[in-house]
């Protein structure tokens, strides 16, 4: 299979062709290798392939004999590394599947590799120091977004058409929007965590993908989905598959557009611009737009003082962990600064002060519920500002504590978190790009606990509405001829 044939085709397009035995899973994942080899080294991406060992049964399932990579942090394969893009856990190797992992053998999925991820997921830019910088294959001076970062300019450039993601506070949707993709970050307790991360964030945290289609991370999804037994967070299954989702009809939606964040965070003008276009497409649809005031319920400054202490205390628990297991010290030779900053400010964190930010977790969560009351979805730009330049997050990081480190993510990101507080689906579709630099501009949706077959109906009509598959980035597997 040549290696443009193979990045013109979706996930659900390969595995259809290898049902018909047009082409063998083997075939496909050669062409997927060379791809690696063509882009990757412009866009750092993937930090490791292997010899693939998963034989899937052609047509056995919708994704049966495609392609996969999975991200560095989150996801156990047994027999493989998983670093957390850190050098305290540089060489650690997993003894057993995760929850997850089986879930993507019984798929059918063939793994072949991982992708980067920035320190402990603990950034919204892929620039770690174990593995160097992943680069935005749209302009490589720019960041490609984070934490899954790596995932998102792997599938952009066209080395796989979906990959696996994670998302605490935007990390799937983020690298979605800075790469021209499409990424749904799926309810609290869709998808198991289990068994080594039960609690990542006290459920901020969940799996999902990014992919080029919708109907991609849909059928992704329904194959994943579900509890494990003995699972903290459990989300009621939906009534039909997120895959006949797509093709539906949404009916007439009540949606809210919030175009400026919480705590005073203004949106440049080409993404404003970007907003109010979408706004417009909806209307074209059919469906009600207004402008939306969402209350969180707590004042910005005590939403951003809760995360940071329930973020650190969690990332304290992991680091310690890892440097027992790993025999290396917690220091500037392990950790980055703002990994060491967050490590220390949550060794302070007390108990109660713990609790109290749980407290506000669910405060948000029910404000937000009130929302969804009045609004089927909110619109909102996933990012305020177009794909940052690289090194742009390190500058001055070594002198800001866990709090502010927090403090920066959240004004570079301030509209993703809010519903990994809540616990509620939301996504970034590539609706748009910006006229003048023809970078891509996500459009964030989200709607109540449990919804994400609202959110898939819609983004189902918005990809044919407003079209954005035959957008190509400058670094693209396509552009290039087999060896």
């Amino acid at each position: 299979m040549r290696i443009a044939e193979y990045a013109d085709f979706d996930a659900v397009g390969l595995a259809e062709l290898v049902a018909k035995g047009e082409v063998t899973p083997a075939e496909v994942e050669a062409a997927a290798r060379e791809a690696v080899r063509a882009v990757n080294p412009q866009i750092n991406a993937v930090v490791e392939t292997w010899p693939a060992d998963d034989a899937p049964e052609p047509g056995s399932t919708p994704l049966a004999g495609v392609p996969f990579l999975i991200k560095d942090i989150g996801v156990a394969m047994a027999g493989r590394r998983m670093e957390l893009g850190s050098r305290l856990a540089a060489g650690h190797v997993a003894r057993s599947d995760s929850f997850l992992m089986r879930r993507f053998r019984r798929t059918g999925l063939v793994t072949f590799g991982r992708t980067a991820t920035p320190e402990m997921a603990y950034s919204n830019t892929t620039e770690p120091v174990l593995y160097g910088a992943t680069r935005n294959p749209w302009d490589p001076e720019r960041s490609a977004g984070g934490s899954s970062g790596g995932a998102g300019a792997a599938v952009a450039a066209g080395v796989v058409p979906l990959a696996h993601a994670t998302d605490a506070a935007g990390s799937i949707r983020i690298p979605a929007a800075c790469n021209g993709l499409f990424g749904l970050k799926p309810t609290r307790g869709r998808v198991s965590m289990g068994p080594h991360f039960d609690e990542v964030f006290n459920g901020l945290a969940v799996h999902g993908s990014v992919s080029r289609t919708v109907r991609d991370s849909a059928v992704l999804l329904d194959q994943i989905r579900g509890p494990e037994a003995g699972d903290p967070y459990f989300a009621q299954e939906p009534s039909r598959p997120y895959a006949e989702e797509v093709t539906r009809d949404p009916g007439t939606l009540r949606i809210g557009v919030l175009t400026q964040a919480w705590g005073g965070h203004r949106t440049s003008a080409p993404v404003a611009d970007a907003v109010s276009r979408t706004a417009r497409l909806l209307e074209s649809l059919g469906h009600r737009v207004e402008e939306a005031t969402v209350d969180l319920g707590v004042d910005w400054e005590d939403f951003l003082l809760a995360n940071a202490r329930q973020w650190t205390a969690n990332l304290t628990a992991a680091i310690d962990e890892l440097a027992a297991a790993s025999g290396r010290p917690v220091d500037s030779s392990t950790l980055e600064p703002p990994v060491l900053a967050g490590y220390r400010y949550g060794q302070r964190v007390g108990g109660a002060e713990f609790v109290t930010a749980l407290a506000v977790r669910n405060r948000v969560a029910r404000s937000l519920a009130r929302c969804f009351a009045v609004h089927d979805v909110l619109l909102t730009p996933t990012l305020p500002e177009l794909p940052v330049p690289l090194g742009t997050h390190a500058e001055g990081a070594e002198a800001l504590d866990g709090l502010g480190w927090l403090r920066r993510l959240f004004d570079i990101s301030p509209f993703t978190a809010v519903f990994n507080v809540a616990g509620t689906p939301a996504m970034s579709v590539p609706v748009t790009a910006d006229a003048e630099s023809g970078l891509p501009i996500g459009m964030q949706f989200a709607a109540g606990y449990g919804l994400e077959d609202r959110l898939f109906r819609l983004a189902g009509q918005l990809e044919q509405a407003s079209p954005w598959s035959d957008r190509t980035p400058a670094v693209w597997a396509g552009n290039h001829t087999d060896r």
